[in-house]
Protein backbone atom coordinates (compact mmCIF):
# COMPACT_ATOMS: atom_id res chain seq x y z
CA UNK A 1 0.00 0.00 0.00
CA UNK A 2 3.13 2.82 0.92
CA UNK A 3 4.44 1.69 -2.33
CA UNK A 4 1.30 2.49 -4.16
CA UNK A 5 1.11 5.44 -2.44
CA UNK A 6 4.58 6.63 -3.45
CA UNK A 7 4.01 5.71 -6.55
CA UNK A 8 1.36 8.00 -6.89
CA UNK A 9 2.93 10.75 -5.47
CA UNK A 10 5.48 10.48 -7.46
CA UNK A 11 3.87 10.47 -10.72
CA UNK A 12 1.55 13.78 -9.44
CA UNK A 13 4.85 15.77 -9.20
CA UNK A 14 6.06 14.52 -12.37
CA UNK A 15 2.46 15.44 -14.30
CA UNK A 16 3.29 18.88 -11.88
CA UNK A 17 6.43 19.61 -13.34
CA UNK A 18 5.54 18.51 -17.25
CA UNK A 19 2.35 21.25 -16.36
CA UNK A 20 5.14 23.78 -15.16
CA UNK A 21 6.90 23.33 -17.67
CA UNK A 22 4.48 23.40 -20.62
CA UNK A 23 2.90 26.67 -18.98
CA UNK A 24 6.44 28.56 -18.89
CA UNK A 25 7.16 26.95 -22.09
CA UNK A 26 4.19 28.16 -23.63
CA UNK A 27 4.74 32.27 -21.96
CA UNK A 28 8.32 31.84 -23.26
CA UNK A 29 6.89 31.35 -26.98
CA UNK A 30 5.13 34.53 -27.28
CA UNK A 31 4.12 35.11 -30.47
CA UNK A 32 1.81 38.37 -30.32
CA UNK A 33 3.15 40.45 -28.13
CA UNK A 34 1.89 44.01 -27.15
CA UNK A 35 4.71 46.12 -25.43
CA UNK A 36 3.52 49.71 -24.03
CA UNK A 37 6.82 50.59 -22.95
CA UNK A 38 9.00 52.20 -25.24
CA UNK A 39 12.16 50.92 -23.63
CA UNK A 40 11.19 47.84 -23.97
CA UNK A 41 10.16 47.35 -26.96
CA UNK A 42 13.31 48.96 -28.46
CA UNK A 43 14.82 45.67 -26.59
CA UNK A 44 12.16 43.17 -28.33
CA UNK A 45 13.11 44.96 -31.67
CA UNK A 46 16.87 44.80 -31.33
CA UNK A 47 17.09 41.37 -29.79
CA UNK A 48 15.44 39.82 -33.23
CA UNK A 49 11.50 39.92 -31.72
CA UNK A 50 10.19 42.80 -33.42
CA UNK A 51 8.00 40.52 -35.81
CA UNK A 52 6.32 39.43 -32.10
CA UNK A 53 5.09 42.79 -31.63
CA UNK A 54 1.98 43.55 -32.58
CA UNK A 55 0.67 46.93 -30.68
CA UNK A 56 2.96 49.67 -28.93
CA UNK A 57 2.44 52.32 -26.36
CA UNK A 58 1.68 55.72 -27.02
CA UNK A 59 5.08 57.05 -27.18
CA UNK A 60 7.15 54.50 -28.80
CA UNK A 61 8.79 56.19 -31.51
CA UNK A 62 11.70 53.51 -32.02
CA UNK A 63 12.72 52.02 -34.29
CA UNK A 64 11.13 52.65 -37.63
CA UNK A 65 8.52 49.71 -37.79
CA UNK A 66 6.54 51.04 -34.83
CA UNK A 67 5.22 53.49 -36.76
CA UNK A 68 2.95 51.06 -38.92
CA UNK A 69 1.53 49.26 -35.37
CA UNK A 70 -1.92 49.88 -33.63
CA UNK A 71 -1.12 52.33 -30.23
CA UNK A 72 -2.95 50.95 -26.70
CA UNK A 73 -2.37 53.66 -24.78
CA UNK A 74 0.55 53.99 -21.90
CA UNK A 75 1.28 54.33 -18.39
CA UNK A 76 -1.95 56.40 -17.54
CA UNK A 77 -4.39 55.48 -20.19
CA UNK A 78 -4.10 52.27 -21.46
CA UNK A 79 -6.82 50.63 -23.66
CA UNK A 80 -7.64 47.89 -22.17
CA UNK A 81 -10.29 46.33 -24.62
CA UNK A 82 -7.95 47.03 -27.52
CA UNK A 83 -5.19 45.36 -25.77
CA UNK A 84 -7.62 42.35 -25.03
CA UNK A 85 -9.28 42.06 -28.72
CA UNK A 86 -5.26 41.98 -30.14
CA UNK A 87 -5.33 38.40 -28.46
CA UNK A 88 -1.90 38.74 -26.79
CA UNK A 89 0.49 35.56 -25.60
CA UNK A 90 1.96 38.21 -23.56
CA UNK A 91 1.64 42.05 -22.47
CA UNK A 92 5.08 43.72 -21.46
CA UNK A 93 3.19 46.40 -18.83
CA UNK A 94 4.45 49.02 -16.06
CA UNK A 95 4.99 46.88 -12.63
CA UNK A 96 3.20 49.82 -11.27
CA UNK A 97 -0.01 49.07 -13.32
CA UNK A 98 -1.81 47.30 -11.03
CA UNK A 99 -5.43 47.22 -12.32
CA UNK A 100 -4.11 46.90 -15.88
CA UNK A 101 -2.54 43.37 -14.19
CA UNK A 102 -5.80 42.64 -12.69
CA UNK A 103 -7.46 42.65 -16.18
CA UNK A 104 -5.29 40.28 -17.89
CA UNK A 105 -5.08 37.92 -15.01
CA UNK A 106 -9.66 37.96 -15.26
CA UNK A 107 -8.45 37.32 -19.22
CA UNK A 108 -5.93 34.85 -18.56
CA UNK A 109 -3.39 36.91 -20.71
CA UNK A 110 0.41 36.48 -19.01
CA UNK A 111 2.20 40.07 -18.72
CA UNK A 112 5.64 41.11 -17.90
CA UNK A 113 6.65 43.74 -15.45
CA UNK A 114 8.58 46.40 -16.20
CA UNK A 115 10.43 48.10 -13.41
CA UNK A 116 12.54 51.01 -13.51
CA UNK A 117 15.69 51.52 -12.02
CA UNK A 118 19.46 52.22 -12.82
CA UNK A 119 21.82 51.76 -15.69
CA UNK A 120 22.77 48.26 -15.00
CA UNK A 121 19.36 47.43 -14.67
CA UNK A 122 19.12 47.44 -18.56
CA UNK A 123 20.71 44.72 -19.51
CA UNK A 124 19.63 42.12 -16.74
CA UNK A 125 16.22 43.30 -18.71
CA UNK A 126 16.82 42.35 -21.64
CA UNK A 127 18.16 38.93 -20.61
CA UNK A 128 14.83 38.55 -18.52
CA UNK A 129 12.97 39.62 -21.41
CA UNK A 130 14.30 37.88 -24.10
CA UNK A 131 13.93 34.73 -21.78
CA UNK A 132 10.73 35.60 -21.34
CA UNK A 133 9.71 36.16 -25.15
CA UNK A 134 11.47 32.69 -25.84
CA UNK A 135 14.55 34.34 -27.68
CA UNK A 136 17.57 34.35 -24.82
CA UNK A 137 20.71 33.54 -27.02
CA UNK A 138 20.44 36.92 -28.85
CA UNK A 139 18.85 38.76 -25.54
CA UNK A 140 22.05 37.15 -23.43
CA UNK A 141 23.76 38.52 -26.68
CA UNK A 142 22.80 41.92 -26.85
CA UNK A 143 23.12 42.70 -23.01
CA UNK A 144 26.82 41.67 -23.19
CA UNK A 145 27.33 44.00 -25.92
CA UNK A 146 25.58 46.50 -24.13
CA UNK A 147 27.99 45.63 -21.00
CA UNK A 148 31.08 45.65 -23.02
CA UNK A 149 30.41 49.07 -24.45
CA UNK A 150 30.02 50.80 -20.86
CA UNK A 151 32.81 49.17 -19.25
CA UNK A 152 34.54 50.74 -22.92
CA UNK A 153 33.38 53.82 -22.26
CA UNK A 154 34.28 53.39 -18.38
CA UNK A 155 38.10 52.28 -18.93
CA UNK A 156 38.17 55.09 -21.28
CA UNK A 157 37.71 57.97 -18.65
CA UNK A 158 39.23 55.91 -15.42
CA UNK A 159 42.42 57.77 -15.05
CA UNK A 160 41.01 61.01 -15.45
CA UNK A 161 39.31 63.96 -13.14
CA UNK A 162 35.84 63.33 -12.50
CA UNK A 163 34.09 66.45 -13.91
CA UNK A 164 31.20 68.30 -11.75
CA UNK A 165 28.31 68.30 -14.27
CA UNK A 166 24.61 69.06 -13.77
CA UNK A 167 22.37 67.37 -16.31
CA UNK A 168 19.54 69.50 -17.34
CA UNK A 169 16.49 67.64 -18.89
CA UNK A 170 13.55 70.60 -18.80
CA UNK A 171 13.13 74.13 -18.62
CA UNK A 172 11.26 76.97 -20.02
CA UNK A 173 12.49 78.13 -23.21
CA UNK A 174 14.36 81.28 -23.03
CA UNK A 175 14.43 81.23 -19.50
CA UNK A 176 15.96 79.42 -16.62
CA UNK A 177 12.56 78.68 -15.11
CA UNK A 178 11.52 75.30 -14.39
CA UNK A 179 14.80 73.52 -14.49
CA UNK A 180 14.38 70.12 -14.19
CA UNK A 181 17.47 68.21 -13.27
CA UNK A 182 18.88 64.64 -13.37
CA UNK A 183 19.16 63.26 -9.27
CA UNK A 184 20.68 61.04 -7.57
CA UNK A 185 19.56 58.32 -8.76
CA UNK A 186 18.63 56.11 -11.79
CA UNK A 187 19.96 55.51 -15.36
CA UNK A 188 20.87 58.38 -16.55
CA UNK A 189 22.63 59.76 -12.86
CA UNK A 190 24.25 56.18 -13.57
CA UNK A 191 25.41 57.07 -17.14
CA UNK A 192 26.66 60.07 -16.17
CA UNK A 193 29.25 58.48 -13.93
CA UNK A 194 29.92 55.82 -15.77
CA UNK A 195 31.05 59.02 -18.79
CA UNK A 196 33.43 60.21 -16.38
CA UNK A 197 31.27 62.73 -14.94
CA UNK A 198 30.63 63.72 -11.10
CA UNK A 199 26.51 64.40 -10.25
CA UNK A 200 26.46 67.70 -8.69
CA UNK A 201 23.42 66.38 -7.33
CA UNK A 202 24.56 62.86 -6.35
CA UNK A 203 23.85 63.39 -2.63
CA UNK A 204 19.64 64.13 -3.67
CA UNK A 205 18.36 60.11 -4.17
CA UNK A 206 15.99 60.63 -6.47
CA UNK A 207 15.37 60.72 -10.44
CA UNK A 208 14.60 64.37 -10.73
CA UNK A 209 15.32 67.35 -8.62
CA UNK A 210 13.37 70.75 -9.54
CA UNK A 211 16.35 73.83 -9.31
CA UNK A 212 16.43 77.26 -9.05
CA UNK A 213 19.10 79.35 -10.34
CA UNK A 214 20.43 80.09 -6.25
CA UNK A 215 21.00 75.81 -6.43
CA UNK A 216 22.73 76.17 -9.96
CA UNK A 217 25.31 78.63 -8.10
CA UNK A 218 25.41 76.77 -5.02
CA UNK A 219 26.18 73.77 -6.91
CA UNK A 220 28.52 75.46 -8.94
CA UNK A 221 29.00 72.96 -11.47
CA UNK A 222 32.09 72.72 -14.29
CA UNK A 223 30.08 71.73 -17.08
CA UNK A 224 26.15 71.86 -17.84
CA UNK A 225 24.57 69.76 -20.22
CA UNK A 226 20.95 70.32 -21.61
CA UNK A 227 19.00 67.10 -22.80
CA UNK A 228 16.61 66.95 -25.71
CA UNK A 229 14.24 64.76 -26.67
CA UNK A 230 12.95 64.70 -30.27
CA UNK A 231 14.15 68.06 -31.54
CA UNK A 232 18.12 68.99 -32.81
CA UNK A 233 18.03 71.36 -30.19
CA UNK A 234 19.39 73.88 -32.21
CA UNK A 235 17.07 76.73 -31.17
CA UNK A 236 18.03 76.22 -27.80
CA UNK A 237 18.30 79.69 -26.37
CA UNK A 238 21.93 79.17 -24.22
CA UNK A 239 22.18 82.84 -23.87
CA UNK A 240 19.39 82.32 -21.03
CA UNK A 241 22.45 81.35 -18.53
CA UNK A 242 24.66 84.27 -18.49
CA UNK A 243 22.84 85.42 -15.81
CA UNK A 244 24.85 82.90 -13.99
CA UNK A 245 28.33 84.57 -14.47
CA UNK A 246 29.96 83.06 -11.62
CA UNK A 247 29.01 79.32 -12.04
CA UNK A 248 32.26 77.98 -13.51
CA UNK A 249 30.67 76.12 -16.41
CA UNK A 250 29.00 79.45 -17.63
CA UNK A 251 31.97 81.17 -17.35
CA UNK A 252 33.97 78.54 -19.18
CA UNK A 253 31.54 78.31 -21.54
CA UNK A 254 30.90 74.94 -21.27
CA UNK A 255 27.42 74.46 -21.76
CA UNK A 256 26.56 71.74 -24.00
CA UNK A 257 23.08 70.34 -25.69
CA UNK A 258 22.84 66.82 -26.47
CA UNK A 259 19.69 65.87 -28.36
CA UNK A 260 17.94 62.37 -28.79
CA UNK A 261 15.82 59.96 -27.34
CA UNK A 262 18.35 57.39 -25.93
CA UNK A 263 18.51 59.71 -23.03
CA UNK A 264 15.26 59.26 -21.79
CA UNK A 265 14.46 55.88 -22.54
CA UNK A 266 16.21 52.80 -20.82
CA UNK A 267 16.97 50.27 -23.49
CA UNK A 268 19.62 48.87 -26.15
CA UNK A 269 20.75 52.45 -27.25
CA UNK A 270 22.05 54.31 -23.78
CA UNK A 271 25.78 52.38 -24.04
CA UNK A 272 25.57 55.12 -27.29
CA UNK A 273 24.41 57.75 -24.90
CA UNK A 274 26.73 57.40 -22.69
CA UNK A 275 29.94 57.68 -25.03
CA UNK A 276 28.13 60.65 -26.40
CA UNK A 277 28.16 62.16 -22.56
CA UNK A 278 31.69 60.57 -22.35
CA UNK A 279 32.78 62.70 -25.56
CA UNK A 280 31.44 65.80 -24.25
CA UNK A 281 33.09 65.96 -20.97
CA UNK A 282 36.31 64.03 -21.96
CA UNK A 283 36.94 65.35 -25.63
CA UNK A 284 40.33 64.27 -25.20
CA UNK A 285 39.76 61.02 -23.90
CA UNK A 286 38.72 60.17 -27.64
Amino acid sequence: MKKKLRRIAFLGAVLSAISAYSAVSAIAQARRVVSIIPATTEMLFAMGAGDRVVAVGTYDKFPSGVEKLPRVGALLDPDVERIISLRPDLVVLYGTQQDLRTQLERAKIPYYPYVHKGLSDIAETIRSLGARVGVAERADALADGLDRQIQQVRARVAPRPRVKTLIIFGRERGTLRGLDASGGYGFLHDMLEAAGGANVLADLKTQAVQMSTEMVLSRAPDVIIELHYGRDGRDTDLAAWNVLGGVPAVRNKRIYVLSGEEFVVPGPRVGGATERLSRTLHPEAW
